[in-house]
């Protein structure tokens, strides 16, 4: 049975509630604390403080601050006026139900509100990133792409040039040679003599003619080209197999991929690596160290739609919910995974006590103590020698005596 905390002080103006609640030694992680317009509940076991507000309060405007061993709360009121006192006198424990019922729904429906909206500004920051990225890289293939047109140009350019160059200096030899033969024509030589000059001025022109031929450019450098071949999927060779076996195994095969990728939508804009259900569970386990629940559920229930079987994703999934307080997916979850953790065996004595402790630790804070001690229990008869998980027991078993649930 929790211990009530009554030494709390309180003072209000005409507008706000000034209340001041003692924290007993607890540290700020231990301490759960539900605030509505009329119900205020500070939890750090195993004290208990509630309150059933006078009237009602402006809980979006309403702030807490935990320190020095005191947890301070500011309440803004709804109606400017000065309260007879802090909490209604009602004794009626069907009253207080209802209203601690309706105050853990509205906290319910406000944490589920506020990790959808954490979760779509993630995916329009996601978007923006890529977009951002695929700006940059079109603008540095523009780039690359301008750089290789300039190359083309210039290479272009210099290849005409060196063109113009070699026929100049062909029409130079040429008019050289033409000039040289003219003047051996008008010398008066005899016949004989004049044939054997012509013959000379010929073989002359020949061994020019040789000399100034054109200086042609460089080969191109020698490389080797890969070719690959598209890889049969059967290791024997096509004449030795079966054809019409082989097609339908493939069309099988084919057909089951088809069947994961309309199951799971996301694939088409997922990596390889990313449809991998042990990368998801490492991506979801480093999303929960950093405090990511939402991210860490994502990458949890995309493994999952891969691969169902592995108890491990359902535990950390239900882990994630009791941190974003969905108690219930937290309870399914964990069922989940007890389900796939059978036969019991030593090899996953570890794993069963994991999801054993989060569904009872989600029973007892809906305030189902007799559910969620038949969970501790089963985790000592693994574990007996866990004194925690005694001490917790026991006070559930305490509660459970006396009542107050």
């Amino acid at each position: 049975m929790p211990l009530h905390v009554t030494d709390y002080t309180w003072s209000q103006t005409d507008s706000t509630i000034h209340l001041s609640v003692p924290l007993k030694g607890a540290t700020v992680r231990k301490v759960d604390i539900v605030s509505t317009e009329e119900y205020l509940k500070v939890h750090f076991p195993p004290f208990l403080f509630e309150a059933f507000l006078f009237e009602p309060v402006d809980d979006d405007r309403s702030t807490a601050r935990i320190g020095n061993g005191v947890a301070v709360f500011t309440l803004p009121k709804k109606t400017c006026k000065v309260w007879e006192r802090l909490m209604i006198t009602t004794d009626d424990k069907e009253t207080k139900k209802e209203i601690r019922e309706r105050a853990l729904l509205k906290q319910q429906q406000k944490l589920s509100a506020e990790s959808k909206q954490k979760g779509e500004k993630q995916q329009a920051e996601r978007k923006y990133a890529l977009e951002t990225m695929m700006k940059l890289e079109k603008e540095e293939r523009d780039r690359i792409e301008k750089m290789k047109e300039a190359e083309r140009e210039k290479t272009t350019a210099e290849l005409a040039a060196w063109q113009l160059r070699q026929k100049q200096k062909s029409e130079e030899a040429q008019q050289k040679q033409n000039h040289q033969i003219q003047q051996a024509g008008s010398t008066d030589i005899p016949g004989n003599r004049l044939t054997d000059i012509v013959k000379n001025k010929q073989d002359h022109r020949n061994s020019k003619t040789k000399k100034v031929q054109p200086q042609l450019p460089p080969p191109r450098r020698c490389g080797n080209i890969a070719v690959t071949f598209t890889p049969r999927v059967f290791p024997t060779a096509l004449r030795e197999s079966l054809v019409p076996e082989e097609e339908e195994w493939l069309k099988k095969q084919a057909e089951a991929r088809r069947a994961v990728s309309a199951e799971v939508e996301e694939l088409q804009d997922l990596t390889e690596e990313e449809r991998n259900h042990d990368w998801l569970k490492q991506k979801g386990d480093k999303c929960f160290t950093n405090g990511d629940y939402v991210g860490a559920v994502n990458a949890y229930s995309l493994g999952i739609r891969l691969n169902g079987k592995i108890p491990a994703l359902y535990s950390n999934r239900a882990a994630c919910h009791l941190k974003l307080r969905n108690l219930h997916k937290a309870i399914e979850d964990s069922s989940k995974a007890l389900d796939l953790l059978t036969p019991a065996v030593p090899a996953n004595s570890a794993a069963r006590v994991r999801a054993s402790i989060r569904r009872g630790y989600a029973f007892c804070q809906l305030q189902l103590y007799a559910e969620g001690l038949q969970d501790y229990e089963a985790v000592l008869k693994i574990d007996p020698h866990n004194e925690a998980l005694q001490e917790d027991a026991q006070i559930i078993r305490d509660i459970i005596q006396g009542g107050s649930y």
